[in-house]
């Protein structure tokens, strides 16, 4: 009985540490998604620089859809948006379409943010953060990549890279092309 003793606290540290050592391997800074595989919300929202004309996850189905959360005040965004821009100029738009959501921010704050670092790409309004809520935003910068289907393919919530925007954005085209060809023929 004594050297079962003996060697018992170190069989019941081996699954403790297993499991440490594996939560210690995940990337802890990335927050789970329950939408990822999942149909992405609905939403409806004001163009920031018209609050009178608004933009539709419908009104860009069949696309791949950047959902790009940010705000003025934040940096990350600031380092993340050259990204942005290159994702806009490198893309054919009639694929991949960027949408910029501005986070809990003034509008004149957003348009000087823009006007000051550049970008094309239609920005949008969330008051209240009703939509935020329904993609469950947890701050800025967020993003989320949506493929031609409608479905979450990936939500990234720190800046996005260009290596990260290339290999996602391009899976989600092979697939497009795969559906589209596949509905063709």
């Amino acid at each position: 009985m004594k050297g079962w003793r003996r060697w018992s606290l170190p069989l019941w540290a081996v699954p403790v540490l297993a499991l440490l050592y594996w939560g210690l391997g995940q990337d802890q800074r990335r927050l789970p998604s329950a939408l990822e595989g999942r149909e992405a919300p609905a939403f409806r929202l004001a163009n920031l620089y018209d609050p009178g004309d608004s933009l539709s996850l419908d009104d860009l189905e069949g696309k791949v859809v950047v959902l790009n959360y940010w705000a003025s005040w934040c940096i990350p965004c600031i380092s993340e948006h050259p990204v942005l821009v290159r994702l806009r100029e490198h893309y054919d738009p009639d694929e991949v379409t960027l949408v910029g959501v501005l986070f809990q921010d003034a509008p004149e704050n957003g348009k000087r943010f823009i006007e000051e670092l550049g970008g094309e790409w239609p920005l949008v309004l969330d008051p209240g953060s009703r939509t935020a809520i329904e993609y469950g935003v947890y701050g800025v910068p967020e993003t989320y990549f949506i493929g031609a289907d409608g479905i979450v393919a990936l939500r990234h919530d720190l800046a996005v890279t260009w290596d990260l925007v290339t290999r996602t954005v391009d899976s989600l085209l092979v697939a497009r092309r795969a559906g589209a060809s596949g509905a063709g023929g």
